[in-house]
């Protein structure tokens, strides 16, 4: 099967086969050590390159925008004009209209004082507004977030037995959330964020919505006791072997209030003008509610309300927080799990709305910006914040033009904790549950499900699972099973990457997929395979056992078919990007292999980085340079022209150091 001996016409002296124009495949020059990891450093951390802008500028100015880069506000504050306030005024108090009733709610739902959820809509967005490069982003607790904390603390400490400790976890967590948050963005590490793919996040989200959902049964239904677990099994159980205490008021006055928040988002999102009655439905739902329940007395008839909210401003905690606490390891894991779940919801909200802008934002300003807002929340009564979907969406809805909006929702936020607060007493829980349910709702996305299995399995498997593991285990068991796949996968592809066989697209000097172009046609005498990935260790095993198969595969069907026997293998490395010792040593074993079955191992495109390697590990020299080219195209065109123009006299290394020698 191997080749016959050759001998191969002369070639001309300035490095082109007669007929050919065969380009040499150079070296890059050798770059020092610290200069070659300073790229790498720099190209992994500083993507954007950030300090750009610094170059060629005086000290005051470095200075300036040094303030400009870390608060944004000083930046776009001298553009802001009157027109802006205006826009910014009105949906300002559209976000407050929806903040008000959702805060209250989510801080229920994470087994907190109802107050927390308006302390935590006051300070946070006011930091935001300073730091926060998104103009669409509205600043508020998320339900998810609050769902979480509650399932990972409540473990450990049980809020209705120990409520004061439980309390100072929450903002022990919430501080580590807001220092991992700030780290991720001062380090340039916010590439961590993105091991949480889309489909990840939409079988976490949707799987969260559907326990938050089925959660506040206990409100609809009016249960005193409730089970503490947040999967559907132990929650139906919960629901059903109570029947005998179902409060049927309670469970009427909820559905009702369901169905007019419903309807209103339905409304809103046929005629998206209308977008405040969808927006004002939960404090229109949360006013008339209260009234009906101050004028029938409901809460003797068991329909719960919320009880006295605390008066005034938000009250320092940083002594509240528990670093000497024997609980301090549940803190922290906390903290950092629902910090990097609010930076993906925050950061993947805000990049949305700069889409449809057409601006851009800094994730690792937003990073830097959560985590300050966070910390600072700890500090002062608050708990987790993000920027929610719901919120950011009514806040463009409403044509905000900056992050003033904030300020001004933080403002009515205010003016209700000072003056407000007392006419929150009579207000029924089920109200604030029906909230949830409607804000849920919006987040179980079955079409982006749909649309994962139409395109991508394995996405649609990921999204899946995390759906199932939050579902019926618990939310860390969904969030482990879907970054689990996800790596999984990112696994496979490093570890078993393509390679396909190509051939010629007729009429042409392009080489592609056979299977993809059935068209093409083969070249006699030569297998053209496409190495689709980078070679490292992981890999290279693989690498070196699929392309012998190749091998195999081709030599069998030319011998079934009595075609010309096959000389040459061509790899083309156009998508090696890079390669390591063991790719290397993997290119070694290749061509030893060949060498003994009397094929001719023969590279195309290869890359800067992947040429630097060979050079330094001497492999050039082993296969010789005058089989490496800068295209399929000439590789073919060279082993074309050395098949049918030699002489059958002189054997294949000679041929070859003719071939060497000439070019």
């Amino acid at each position: 099967m191997g080749n016959a001996d050759y001998e191969y016409p002369s070639m001309m002296n300035n490095g082109e086969s007669i007929g050919l124009g065969i380009h040499r495949v150079e070296i890059p020059p050798p770059q020092p050590f610290f200069k070659s990891l300073k790229n790498t450093v720099k190209e992994t951390l500083f993507p954007d390159d950030p300090l750009r802008q610094f170059k060629n500028q005086t000290p005051f100015r470095k200075f300036v925008l040094g303030v400009q880069y870390f608060f944004p506000i000083f930046e776009w504050g001298s553009r802001y004009n009157f027109g802006f306030f205006k826009s910014d005024l009105i949906a300002g108090i559209t976000i407050a209209s929806l903040a008000i009733p959702q805060g209250i709610s989510y801080a229920k739902l994470g087994n907190l004082p109802p107050i927390l959820g308006l302390y935590s809509s006051f300070i946070p967005p006011l930091v935001y507004a300073l730091m926060g490069s998104s103009r669409d982003l509205a600043v508020g607790t998320v339900a998810v977030g609050s769902l979480l904390m509650a399932s990972m603390l409540g473990n450990e400490v049980n809020a209705s037995e120990n409520p004061t400790l439980y309390l100072h976890l929450a903002f022990t967590a919430t501080f580590f959330a807001g220092l991992f948050e700030v780290a991720l963005g001062f380090f340039r590490l916010g590439f961590i964020v993105d091991f949480l793919s889309h489909a990840t996040i939409v079988g976490f989200m949707g799987g969260a919505a559907t326990v938050v959902i089925l959660q506040q049964l206990k409100g609809i239904l009016g249960l005193e006791h409730f089970t503490h677990a947040t999967d559907v099994v132990s929650v139906l159980r919960s629901v059903f072997t109570q029947t005998h205490q179902w409060r049927w008021e309670s469970a009427v006055l909820g559905f009702c209030f369901l169905f007019y928040l419903m309807l209103a988002k339905f409304f809103s999102q046929k005629r998206p003008k209308l977008f405040w009655i969808s927006a004002m439905a939960p404090l229109t739902s949360v006013i008339l509610g209260t009234i009906l329940v101050y004028i029938t007395h409901a809460e003797k008839h068991g329909v719960e309300v919320i009880g006295e909210l605390k008066k005034g401003l938000n009250p320092p905690s940083i002594m509240d927080l528990s670093f000497g606490s024997k609980y301090m390891t549940t803190a922290i894991k906390t903290g950092i799990v629902t910090g990097v779940i609010s930076l993906a919801e925050g950061i993947a909200v805000g990049r949305s709305f700069a889409m449809f802008k057409n601006y851009h934002i800094d994730g690792n300003k937003e990073m830097i910006a959560f985590g300050m807002m966070n910390i600072v929340g700890s500090c002062t009564s608050c708990y987790l914040t993000t920027g929610p979907f719901s919120r950011s969406a009514v806040n463009f809805n409403a044509g905000c033009k900056t992050a003033v909006s904030n300020i001004v929702m933080a403002l009515a936020v205010m003016v209700t904790l000072l003056l407000l607060t007392p006419l929150f007493h009579f207000t029924p829980l089920v109200v604030l549950s029906s909230i949830i349910i409607a804000a849920m709702l919006g987040l179980i996305d079955y079409n982006a499900a749909i649309h994962l299995w139409h395109v991508d399995k394995f996405d649609f498997l990921v999204c899946i699972s995390a759906y199932i593991g939050v579902v019926f285990g618990n939310i860390e068991i969904g969030l482990v099973m879907a970054v689990g796949l996800s790596l999984l996968r990112v696994l496979l592809f490093v570890a078993r990457p393509r390679t396909l066989v190509l051939g010629n697209i007729p009429d042409s000097m392009i080489y592609r997929n056979v299977e993809q172009y059935p068209n093409t046609n083969n070249v006699p005498g030569v297998l053209i395979l496409d190495i689709g990935a980078p070679i490292y260790f992981t890999n290279s095993s693989y690498l070196r056992e699929r392309i012998s198969r190749w091998i195999d595969d081709e030599e069998e069907k030319l011998k079934s078919s009595g075609e010309t026997t096959l000389k040459y293998v061509i790899l083309d490395m156009g998508a090696v990007g890079n390669i390591d010792t063991s790719g290397i040593s993997m290119f070694e074993e290749v061509k030893k292999n060949l060498d003994r079955r009397d094929l001719k191992l023969v590279l195309a495109n290869p890359g800067a980085e992947v040429m630097k390697k060979l050079n330094k590990a001497k492999f050039i020299e082993t296969l010789g340079q005058e089989w490496m080219f800068l295209t399929v195209g000439e590789a073919v065109e060279a082993c074309n022209f050395m098949l049918h123009s030699c002489k059958p006299k002189t054997s294949t290394d000679d041929a070859s150091q003719k071939w060497s020698n000439n070019v």
